[in-house]
């Protein structure tokens, strides 16, 4: 696995779901009226983003200077990880439980991110080098983002008058 080049493709794309997501909520302004919509929206913003930004620290650090990249995706990580626990619970009336659960996997993977980036060691569980168990982590996590969009794209999670 070219870890740079991985990397690099990762990051730009995550920078570029970014980007559509904020167009997106730019034709949408009134979801970050409401305080409950508003979290949802920033949810989904930051499981493209802080992926982009784990990436980038990854470049910088490669497998040269671990060090750069560990760090980063912990602290990276574990902001994701409460950001995704803050939200979970408390959604809008009618949330899915899809919704929920996605949150909640969200941070299951936010947090095994960060366990990784300070134990790389539990790379050796699943066989591979720590930083791709991190980009297979990363690829989960923005899996799981992409189903979120289109879950709340879909009308769930948001109120009723809104589909």
């Amino acid at each position: 696995m070219d870890v740079s080049t991985f990397y690099a493709l990762f990051s730009a794309t995550c920078f570029t779901l970014v980007g559509l997501w904020w167009n997106v909520i730019q034709g949408h302004r009134d979801w970050l009226l409401d305080p409950a919509l508003r979290r949802i929206v920033g949810g989904i913003y930051i499981s493209f983003l802080l992926p982009a930004l784990m990436g980038l620290f990854a470049q910088v650090g490669g497998t040269e200077t671990p060090e750069i990249w560990r760090a980063s995706f912990v602290v990276l990580a574990v902001i994701g990880c409460v950001s995704m626990l803050r939200l979970t619970g408390r959604n809008p009336d009618g949330s899915s439980v899809f919704l929920v659960l996605a949150q909640a996997v969200a941070a299951l993977f936010y947090a095994l991110i960060a366990f990784v980036g300070a134990k790389p060691e539990l790379a050796d569980i699943v066989g591979l080098k720590p930083i791709q168990t991190e980009a297979v982590l990363l690829i989960l996590l923005v899996v799981l983002g992409h189903g979120l969009v289109w879950r709340f794209m879909a009308g769930e999670g948001r109120p009723a008058d809104e589909d």
